[in-house]
């Protein structure tokens, strides 16, 4: 039976039959956790029904209706638009400049880069309970040291107009050590060579930043934008662990509503959490697309 495979078969038959067997259990987990949510997420949407699926009433795009008017979901998206603007550009300043300060061959360069990337292995919700314990305003680290250096106590996690900053500085502390990793890669990536002509041409590192470095890792650092715009808008974890969506809604994000309306109630919210979803889900597309536009319009 072998022999009558082997001639039957071409060599590229038979190199694709191997491939393909390699990448099958990847493909079949995109489809069990990725493809089928997402085709049973747009058919509950247009049900009113709840977790259970028990009492399923068909309300066609009722739930999707529902979306124009809801305050708290919109309270939601002007919450994380916000969150973004602030998390993304100080998670990319700050990878790429422990980037560059640990891209050198100096004595101990390994391990402040082990020391670095800590956070990114480090559990959200630990992390997060963490910081939830340091930002305490009656027993907090912070605090103890504001006190100590004569200044005011912080808020913190317990006023409206300081709740989202927390958050960030959180999100952020635990995001750049990723990114760092990928931003060293690329560094590491450029010849040597270019930097040692540039030298010779009397170039300083502020010129051959700009000249050599950034247009080099503009790839990469549009890769590393998309994927942080996709986490930004799909902030739960630290929410959920740190305010509970407060206070007075000033945390609250669109994935924080949507665990909300499928399990944080008994009411029949589950087809309008699956609406909500599909809704964040054509915004990250359109991000994402928009993204991916100007990286190819810039770096041709």
């Amino acid at each position: 039976m072998e022999k009558v495979f082997n001639r039957k078969l071409s060599f590229k038959t038979k190199r694709n039959i191997i491939g393909y067997s390699f990448i099958a259990p990847a493909i079949l987990f995109f489809i069990v956790f990725t493809i089928i949510p997402l085709i049973m997420s747009i058919y509950l949407s247009l049900y009113r029904t709840n977790i259970y699926f028990i009492n399923m009433e068909f309300v066609g795009i009722d739930n999707f209706k529902r979306i124009f008017s809801d305050t708290q979901l919109w309270t939601s998206i002007k919450n994380i638009l916000f969150y973004t603007l602030m998390a993304v550009p100080l998670n990319i300043a700050i990878s790429l400049s422990m980037a560059l300060l640990t891209n050198t061959n100096i004595k101990g360069a390994k391990a402040f880069r082990f020391i670095y990337y800590l956070p990114g292995v480090t559990s959200a919700v630990a992390a997060s309970t963490v910081w939830l314990w340091l930002m305490n305003p009656s027993y907090g680290l912070l605090n103890n040291i504001l006190t100590s250096l004569g200044l005011p106590p912080g808020t913190w996690l317990t006023h409206s107009k300081t709740a989202l900053f927390s958050v960030t500085i959180v999100t952020v502390w635990m995001g750049v050590s990723a990114n760092m990793i990928i931003f060293l890669a690329a560094l590491q990536n450029i010849p040597t060579q270019l930097y040692e002509a540039a030298r010779l041409d009397g170039a300083n590192k502020i010129v051959m930043f700009f000249k050599i470095t950034l247009p080099i890792i503009l790839p990469t650092m549009y890769f590393i934008l998309t994927m942080t715009l996709i986490g930004a808008f799909q902030l739960y974890d630290q929410v959920f662990v740190l305010t509970q969506g407060g206070p007075a809604g000033a945390t609250w994000t669109p994935v924080y509503l949507i665990w909300q309306n499928s399990f944080g109630n008994t009411a029949s919210q589950a087809g309008y959490a699956a609406a909500q979803s599909i809704v964040l889900f054509v915004i990250i597309m359109t991000v994402t697309l928009v993204v991916r536009r100007l990286d190819r319009d810039i770096t041709k």
